[in-house]
């Protein structure tokens, strides 16, 4: 089950059956089936609080993923900040539609398995977002 909340924020305008669907397509491509993942839509400030009680960081982002999985069933809790969201979309010469849905299957693509951080990794994740953003 996949559910979508806000705090402190307006719920994006996402057609949810939709996204669901795409979510578990996505996943099933990986060969991953969708357990319970929940989605939290908020601000900086709630973003920033997250990363430093959970991760100890002390920086905003556009998406924190926090990864239950058991395996080969993704579980996991997504906190998504629609601010940063749009100032990445400013910046990087997107729509806010476009640059929310890479930020919603960035988190699953992490659940699948797919990293960002080490050499080469980046390119990888951008890959997969592209190739998940197609399927859409």
């Amino acid at each position: 089950m996949i559910t979508y909340s806000a705090e402190g924020v307006k719920m994006p305008k996402i057609k949810k059956r939709e996204t669901t669907k795409w979510i578990r397509e996505v996943a099933a491509t990986y060969g991953r089936k969708v357990g319970e993942v929940g989605y939290l839509f908020c601000d900086d400030e709630k973003i920033l609080e997250v990363n430093n009680e959970y991760l100890g960081h002390d920086y905003y982002t556009d998406i924190i993923t926090f990864d239950y999985d058991e395996d080969d069933i993704i579980n996991g809790d997504l906190v998504i900040s629609l601010d940063t969201v749009r100032t990445n979309a400013e910046k990087f010469g997107k729509t806010y539609e476009e640059e929310l849905y890479r930020v919603i299957i960035h988190g699953i693509l992490h659940l699948c398995g797919i990293n960002d951080k080490g050499p080469g990794e980046r390119e990888i994740m951008e890959a997969a977002e592209n190739k998940a953003l197609a399927m859409r």
